[in-house]
């Protein structure tokens, strides 16, 4: 283990963030560069390598934290970074976007503040970067077998990476005009720089991934044409049907969802556009829904110079200890103040929105909401409880409630949904279509990052499998499966 008494001897300390006044005015990463530099060591010191890891649980992706918290306390960065890869292709995009289920499930949480696993990890990615220790792994020889997959998201990177490493010729489509999916478009650059998503694109063609941009399957190129075309499929195009809001007045201008708004704000980062199509400049800025996603067009809005942002969740707001019914090792459901939510805004907690009101030229200019609260069990409005708020550009953070099946993709396979309206799959991830495979929000729903990795990865074992009739690739998590975090 790192130091047997590095957790009585230090406390939790976690990266520095840059002043608010300072960083609403760029899109640059909050953090301070290099503020984990001189304390990660010491916090990786804290780890006491339990007998029963309970954070390899509390990760989906099983990655193996006690060994590169050894690894990182005595600063042999390059094996902690062989040890960080073994189980995970991107640990600078879980590093940076991750709630860290893992934390939550750390032995050490019981009773103190939980190893910084988060920090430690995306430093040691960032150190192997800087020290150019991540190199591509192309395949000794190949197997002549082609592979498309569908979205270029993490399940679908983590899924091409592993088969092109076996050595299946890989190509990934993606209908947008970059790679990356919602990493690229749908994560605010002050939470991810998308330097790094570039450099493992880099990595991954020098492997011998093949990138098709531009391309939507089922409507630029046939479903049907694509078996044709390959040897086996894997769909990783994410569960990107948004939930809607139909109450009176959505039909007004001025009211997005979220993924209309977070990509144009990405656009004028990548050089497409001077100024977003949709901006927050000047307006009252109201986001209903109180998840990440919310928060991310918190941010944006504060970046864009709204003048006012409000955040709307119809639950009540969480507490700050774990409730009864989420003890540890669970991933618990608690009040946390994102980055966004440290430069300004408002939270109003347990509210529905009744409806929207506009001008005479259709503007939307206000949104009317009452309190809610449970009564045997369900969510009642409370009477009296009636207000209205100023609103001239809303965006809908409310979720997404499968995939898309509007654009052909799932009817032209053939594809069976199950009763969520995910696509279903067998243990190999594989479809009702013999050769067809599903790997994340496609075929879980929508989920964290590193389910979309972990599912990315035992997708690719299982089409490994189809193709070849065994498989040297990583063990597959079961859809099944139910893991510590919830």
């Amino acid at each position: 283990m790192a130091d047997p008494k590095g957790f009585l001897k230090h406390g939790r300390e976690v990266a520095c963030s840059r002043p608010v006044e300072e960083r609403v005015q760029d899109w640059k990463e909050v953090y301070v560069p290099g503020s984990l530099l001189p304390i990660i060591s010491t916090q990786a010191s804290r780890c006491m390598d339990c007998g029963i890891p309970f954070c390899h649980n509390g990760c989906p992706l099983g990655n193996l934290i006690p060994e590169w918290n050894d690894y990182a306390y005595r600063e042999d960065w390059a094996a902690a970074s062989e040890r960080l890869h073994a189980t995970n292709n991107f640990p600078e995009f879980t590093g940076r976007l991750c709630p860290a289920p893992c934390e939550s499930a750390c032995v050490l949480g019981i009773s103190q503040p939980a190893v910084t696993i988060k920090n430690v990890e995306v430093s040691i990615i960032d150190k192997a970067w800087d020290a150019n220790d991540v190199k591509p792994q192309a395949p000794e020889r190949l197997s002549g077998k082609t592979v498309a997959v569908v979205g270029s998201g993490p399940a679908g990177l983590a899924a091409a990476q592993q088969l092109t490493r076996a050595g299946h010729t890989v190509a990934v489509f993606e209908r947008a005009d970059r790679i990356g999916g919602l990493l690229r478009y749908g994560i605010p650059e002050f939470k991810m720089e998308k330097v790094h998503i570039n450099r493992r694109i880099e990595q991954m063609r020098a492997e011998g991934t093949r990138f098709r941009t531009g391309v939507e399957i089922g409507r630029d190129l046939k479903s049907t044409d694509l078996r044709k075309r390959y040897d086996a499929v894997v769909i990783a195009a994410g569960a990107t049907t948004a939930r809607e809001l139909p109450v009176p007045g959505r039909e007004l201008k001025g009211i997005h969802q979220a993924m209309e708004y977070l990509p144009l704000a990405n656009k004028v980062v990548e050089g497409d556009f001077v100024a977003p199509p949709i901006t927050a400049e000047g307006k009252h800025v109201v986001v209903i829904g109180g998840g990440d996603t919310g928060a991310d067009c918190v941010g944006t809005a504060h970046r864009q110079g709204a003048a006012s942002v409000t955040q709307l969740e119809i639950m009540p707001k969480p507490g700050d200890e774990r409730a009864s019914g989420q003890p540890w090792p669970t991933f618990p459901m608690l009040y946390k103040v994102t980055s966004a939510h440290e430069e300004g805004g408002e939270r109003v907690y347990s509210v529905s929105t009744t409806h929207f009101a506009g001008d005479e030229d259709g503007n939307v200019q206000s949104l009317h909401l009452i309190e809610v609260e449970f009564v045997d069990g369900k969510l009642t409005q409370k009477p009296g409880t009636e207000r209205v708020i100023p609103a001239q550009l809303v965006t809908l953070a409310m979720g997404f409630t499968g995939t898309d099946v509007e654009n052909g993709l799932v009817s032209q396979f053939g594809l069976e949904l199950d009763a969520r309206g995910n696509i279903a799959r067998n243990d190999d991830y594989e479809t009702n279509v013999p050769g067809v495979f599903v790997a994340g929000d496609a075929g879980r729903g929508q989920s964290l990052i590193v389910w979309a990795i972990a599912e990315g990865r035992s997708a690719a074992r299982g089409v490994d499998r189809f193709l070849t009739g065994a498989s040297e690739l990583p063990a597959p998590i079961r859809p099944t499966d139910r893991s510590l975090t919830v």
